[in-house]
């Protein structure tokens, strides 16, 4: 399990991460404390890390700019080493603030016209005959980002080594693709999953890191997805929903007529 990486195609960058931990803390942009911010964007690292996931560069370059501003932030302005390529008076967390502004409203540009997407799919032509009111259709569920999986999966560490019961087991007794076999057989006994019911029966850490490793490799593969009912909620785990394969070009169409040997 040590050597097993999980590698995504579409990895979230360090902005989101930013902007998720400001949407969890419900506080303006411009209002943020830098100074927590700075703490929980290395935890976040410090767990993908713990958890091996391939961390981007950009990730530890953001973690050094915000260290930088929360020592310029603790520290009494007269002790503070002035940068020669920073204006005097300047405030670096402001740049950063800007980056996380422009960035957020190509995020919501983006989710406005996925919104429509959504919409149009379920627009349909007027039929010359009314049908029957259809009944209300149950409330869109936003795909949990991988943010949320590895805060989810941090809260479940957390409580995995507050337990006295609890002893670190260095022996690997689980590999990913033995809990890849349990979950495809949970999914297939259950149709859905509890997130936190996932690790009921973890008995160290060491399990949670490979049962969670397991997880996101069947997300990669597009053959689980994780779910949510509203920001920062209970997560649940389905199938992926198979896709259409569309009209077999192969078929001959159903009102074609047959042929008939006339010999």
């Amino acid at each position: 399990m040590a050597d097993y990486k999980v590698q995504f195609e579409v990895f979230e960058g360090p902005l989101d991460l930013l902007l998720y931990l400001i949407k969890k803390e419900e506080v303006d942009i411009y209002e943020v404390n830098l100074t927590q911010l700075a703490s929980k964007f290395i935890e976040y690292v410090e767990v993908m890390r713990m958890l091996d996931l391939e961390i981007a560069g950009e990730f530890l370059v953001m973690a050094s700019t915000l260290m930088y501003i929360k020592s310029r932030e603790l520290l009494p302005r007269d002790q503070q080493v002035q940068n020669a390529e920073e204006d005097e008076g300047e405030d670096p967390r402001w740049e950063l603030i800007r980056q996380l502004v422009e960035y957020k409203k190509f995020k919501d540009a983006a989710a406005q016209l996925q919104a429509r997407e959504w919409a149009q799919e379920n627009t349909f032509p007027r039929l010359p005959v009314r049908p029957e009111e259809p009944e209300p259709a149950a409330p869109r569920r936003a795909e949990a980002s991988i943010f949320d999986l590895v805060n989810a999966v941090s809260e479940i560490l957390k409580r995995v080594g507050q337990r006295e019961d609890m002893r670190e087991i260095f022996e690997d007794k689980w590999s990913v693709s033995e809990k890849i076999e349990f979950l495809l057989k949970e999914m297939a006994e259950k149709g859905a999953l509890k997130f936190s019911a996932l690790f009921t029966g973890a008995t160290s850490r060491a399990e949670v890191i490979c049962t969670f490793l397991a997880l996101l490799e069947l997300i990669r593969l597009k053959q689980l997805v994780c779910l949510q009912a509203a920001d920062f909620g209970e997560i649940e785990i389905t199938r992926a929903p198979v896709p259409d394969p569309g009209p077999d070009p192969a078929a001959a169409p159903a009102d074609a007529p047959s042929e008939t040997n006339l010999s």
